[in-house]
């Protein structure tokens, strides 16, 4: 498997976890701030670096638009990952196939979402850091999970500036994303979610 593809694999169809314990107070006000957030941020790009389980990295730009919009195009060229609105599909260009499924059945339902309904969906995990706030949405079927890792800062919608986030796969490898450049509320043309079909090899 092409290693950029571990990361879109991970961001595929997922049944998050419904959270069974009490939520703890400190918890709860770190997901109103990430619900505050996410109603602050109306579009964001970024420059996108993967990491894969092995150490090989690659890289390419990011587009988000909400509700339900998002771009990560890699750099090499081979490889799209596209949400217009209602579907997530993997283009490969390399192997001239693709791949679709339901948004709202993946974890990037809610980062994507405009007003997410985070009870069920989302929990705060510990990060060992007073600065970061990181939430785990949770896929029990073979694709495993995802992190959101956030910086505290003032100065970010909400309080916190997406960093990056981890995704790990069903057989436990583990694919790191780190963002940089981050924009905010900029304008990103309509063009940029929807995608050329992929010739067959």
């Amino acid at each position: 498997m092409h290693l950029s593809t571990k990361l879109a694999r991970a961001l595929a169809p997922a049944a998050v976890v419904v959270m069974a314990a009490p939520v703890p107070a400190a918890d709860s006000a770190d997901l109103a701030r990430l619900k505050a957030h996410i109603a602050g941020v109306h579009t964001m790009t970024a420059t996108f670096m993967q990491i894969d389980s092995r150490g090989r990295s690659s890289t390419g730009k990011m587009q988000l638009q909400r509700p339900g919009k998002v771009r990560f195009a890699y750099d090499s060229g081979d490889l799209l990952l596209v949400a217009d609105g209602k579907t997530l599909t993997l283009v490969d260009y390399q192997v001239g196939q693709k791949s679709s499924w339901p948004l709202n059945r993946t974890p990037l339902g809610v980062l994507l979402s405009n007003s997410p309904d985070l009870k069920g969906r989302a929990e705060i995990v510990p990060s060992g850091n007073p600065n970061v706030v990181s939430v785990k949405a949770r896929d029990p079927s073979q694709y495993g999970s995802l992190t959101l890792v956030f910086m505290r800062s003032g100065s970010a919608p909400g309080g916190l500036q997406l960093y990056g986030w981890t995704a790990i796969d069903g057989q436990n490898r583990r694919t790191t994303v780190k963002l940089s450049d981050v924009r905010y509320n900029v304008a990103i043309p309509a063009s940029a979610f929807t995608y050329d079909q992929p010739k067959k090899k």
